[in-house]
């Protein structure tokens, strides 16, 4: 199995930006893609991101397109999302996530799970 730690969230004004960081551990050298998802209070986990492990493919939420980054660093087992212009709809506990199997937008296709990290955007 694979272990993900994520860090970097916090509070920031509308308009600024933040950098989250996931880091995986353990079953890493056959890992498809990884991707973020957020969750806001009281509603379903969603897509934000997704990147290859190769890194040659890169998807994103119609809501972040444009705002939001995914990159990774192979060497470190890390993924990356930089989120710019941020929004006060962007605050949810946003996750990071690893599939085997192949690309998607849905949580069930993903097979590990980080803690979440916090990210709260004030108006």
């Amino acid at each position: 199995q694979v272990q993900l730690v994520e860090s970097g969230g916090g509070l920031v004004q509308a308009g600024g930006s933040l950098r989250l960081s996931c880091a995986a551990s353990g079953r890493t050298f056959d890992i498809y893609a990884m991707a973020w998802f957020r969750q806001a209070p009281g509603k379903e986990r969603e897509f934000v991101a997704v990147i290859s492990w190769s890194g040659s493919s890169t998807y994103y939420s119609d809501s972040v397109k444009g705002r939001f980054t995914i990159s990774r660093d192979n060497a470190k087992n890390t993924v990356y999302l930089q989120m710019n212009s941020l929004k006060p709809e962007d605050t949810a506990v946003y996750y990071c996530a690893v599939t085997y199997g192949r690309v998607g937008r849905f949580p069930h296709e993903y097979n590990y799970w980080g803690q979440g990290t916090q990210v709260t955007v004030s108006s």
